[in-house]
């Protein structure tokens, strides 16, 4: 690859990276610290992830809905594996589940849950983290959409 190509293939990824311009939050879950990326908005919420070709370790994107009920989440465009955990308006974990990247399968909540937390394939596991456990922090004065 050349020097210019490179260049700007690094460009691209890195627009990429901070084009989302979505707000950063530090959430705990099971009082372990995330840095995640917050999509309250449908558009937001619609692209997640997708087209991204990393997720740094520790960190992930949080959706948060207006309402508690049944969810469900593909991962189409979406070219890295990842770990979703589904939860309820209480911080409570409800379901974690994998999905591998680009399938248009869809993971469903089973339970109602009004946030969705994306993470790297195998976070929860490593983490120690499983179905009924807390997560905090979680931002309350954004506008919902």
């Amino acid at each position: 690859m050349t020097l210019a190509r490179a260049t700007a293939a690094m460009t691209l990824a890195l627009l990429t990276a901070c084009s989302s311009k979505l707000p950063v939050h530090t959430i705990l879950v099971a009082d372990q610290p995330v840095k995640v990326e917050v999509a309250a908005t449908a558009d937001h919420r619609a692209t997640g992830l997708m087209n991204r070709d990393h997720l740094n370790a520790d960190e992930g994107m949080l959706f948060i809905y207006g309402d508690e009920k049944p969810r469900s989440f593909w991962m189409k465009n979406t070219r890295i594996p990842l770990d979703i955990a589904f939860i309820k308006r209480d911080g409570t974990i409800v379901k974690i589940a994998q999905m591998p990247a680009f399938t248009t399968d869809r993971t469903q909540s089973l339970y109602p849950a009004t946030y969705a937390l994306e993470m790297n394939v195998g976070w929860f596991e490593a983490n120690g983290v499983e179905v009924g456990e807390k997560i905090t922090d979680i931002p309350t004065e954004l506008t919902i959409e």
